[in-house]
C-alpha cells in the first residue's frame, strides 16, 4: 500500500529523536541479558501501527522476534494480548516507547474512524479525512484511517484541487478559479469550498466535481442535495461530533469530513509486560 512507503523514514527519526547518542538506562544492563515481553492492551480499539512497531525493532535489532497475535483492523477487547517480543533485553527497552507510541497513536486513530464509520452504517455517506494530522505522521494516520473502515481525503497539496475562500478571492471568481484549475489540471477533480447558496449555484455551473458544503445547516443540505440533483458530489464540513454525523448524513450528501479523526485522538492504553 502507497501509505505504508514512508515507515522505516518516519521510525528512524522517532528513534533518532529519543536515543539521541545512547539509551544511558538500557546501558546499565548486561549486553547479553535476553528477554520476552508481551504487548496487551487496556481498552477495546482497532490495532492499527503493526508496520511500525515492527520497524522499530528491526532497526535496533534484527535478531529481535515480534510475533503478532493480531493484525491491523483488528477489533480488540480490553486486556487482550496484542504480540509477544523475544531477543536480547537492551533493544527491546530501548525501543519499547517508540513502538507504543507509534501502535498506541495509530490504533487510536483508527478507533475513532471505527467509531464515527458505524454511526454512518446503513447510509450511503462515506466518512473522509482531512489533511489536520500530526506533524510526520500524515501517511500513517492516512493509513490508520483505512484501517478503521474511512475513506481518504487528498493525501497532501500535491494529489487534489480544493479551492478554498482565499484561493477564489485571489482568482477573482469560483468560476475562474475552476476553469483555471481544468485547464492546468485536467485530470485532477476540482473541489470547491462554498458558504451559501449563490455560491453553491455558482460552483454547479462552473462544473465543480465535488462541492464542500461549509458549516450548511442540515435543512440547507437538504436543498443543496435537490438543487445539485447529482451534477456535484458533495462534502459536508463543520466541526460534525458522534452526535451530529447521522443527521448530517441522513440529509443524502455524499461525504462528510472530520477533522476529529485525526487532530483529537486519545492513545489507546497499552502496556508492554516482561514474561517470567
Amino acid at each position: 500500500m502507497q501509505l505504508l512507503k514512508s515507515v522505516d523514514k518516519v521510525v528512524k527519526f522517532a528513534l533518532e529523536e529519543d536515543i539521541g547518542a545512547g539509551d544511558l538506562t538500557a546501558s546499565l544492563l548486561s549486553a547479553d541479558s535476553h528477554s520476552k515481553t508481551r504487548v496487551i492492551t487496556r481498552e477495546e480499539a482497532i490495532v492499527c501501527g503493526t508496520a511500525w512497531f515492527d520497524s522499530v525493532f528491526q532497526q535496533l535489532d534484527k535478531n529481535v522476534k515480534v510475533e503478532w497475535l493480531v493484525k491491523d483492523g483488528d477489533l480488540v477487547q480490553a486486556e487482550q494480548e496484542l504480540c509477544r517480543l523475544e531477543g536480547l533485553t537492551r533493544p527491546i527497552l530501548t525501543g519499547e516507547r517508540a513502538a507504543l507510541n507509534f501502535l498506541q497513536t495509530l490504533s487510536a486513530t483508527a478507533t475513532s474512524a471505527y467509531r464515527y464509520s458505524q454511526i454512518l452504517e446503513g447510509t450511503s455517506t462515506k466518512l473522509l479525512d482531512t489533511r489536520k494530522t500530526i506533524p510526520g505522521l500524515r501517511e500513517a494516520q492516512k493509513y490508520a484511517i483505512k484501517m478503521g473502515g474511512g475513506h481518504n481525503h487528498r493525501i497532501g497539496l500535491f494529489d487534489g484541487i480544493l479551492l478554498k475562500e482565499n484561493h477564489i478571492a485571489a482568482a477573482g471568481s469560483i468560476t475562474n478559479a475552476v476553469i483555471e484549475a481544468k485547464k492546468r489540471y485536467p485530470e485532477i477533480p476540482v473541489e470547491v469550498e462554498v458558504e451559501g447558496m449563490e455560491e453553491l449555484q455558482q460552483a454547479i455551473e462552473a462544473g465543480a466535481d465535488i462541492i464542500m458544503l461549509d458549516n450548511f445547516s442540515n435543512e440547507q443540505m437538504k436543498v443543496a442535495v435537490t438543487l445539485t440533483a447529482g451534477r456535484s458530489k458533495l462534502e459536508a464540513s463543520g466541526g460534525y461530533d458522534n452526535e451530529s454525523l447521522r443527521a448530517a448524513a441522513e440529509t443524502g450528501v455524499d461525504f462528510i469530513s472530520v477533522g476529529a479523526l485525526t487532530k483529537h485522538v486519545q492513545a489507546v492504553d497499552l502496556s508492554m509486560r516482561f514474561i517470567d
